[in-house]
């Protein structure tokens, strides 16, 4: 199957394709005589697995990671269950940190009136040394 096909077949673009084999993520397609790039079924699988651990939002060097131990089969789950839990640490961190910017931001919001005074204390706080005088 040619890139625009296994594109389509995976769901990943013919972009993203030749960018995950630029960077050796993946194996680059074999050539034709043509030299158009073709993918096989083990390609497909790879590229499916690669777009499921994006959607999950692992790293490309954790999805390095996962896609060697997933191709090794004697493998220990206890490897990729680290490599999970550390992914949920870090998700954990960025929500929480995100949990703090949209509190911040709410509690802001509502203290501006909103009304044609130019008093705002959302540009208050931006402007703030530090910008950490609310929460």
């Amino acid at each position: 199957m040619n890139i625009g096909e296994a594109a389509v077949a995976t769901g990943v673009s013919a972009k993203m394709i030749r960018y995950y084999e630029s960077i050796q993520l993946i194996k680059p397609g074999k050539r034709t005589e043509a030299n158009y790039r073709t993918y096989g079924d083990k390609d497909l699988h790879n590229l499916r697995f690669i777009k499921r651990a994006r959607t999950l939002g692992f790293s490309l060097d954790q999805i390095r990671e996962l896609l060697s131990l997933w191709q090794d089969s004697g493998r220990a789950s206890a490897d990729v269950k680290s490599i999970a839990e550390e992914h949920v640490a870090e998700l954990q961190k960025r929500i929480d940190e995100l949990t703090d910017m949209r509190d911040t931001l709410s509690h802001l919001a509502h203290a501006c009136s909103g009304d044609h005074r130019p008093d705002c204390p959302i540009l208050q706080e931006l402007a703030a040394p530090g910008g950490e005088h609310c929460h």
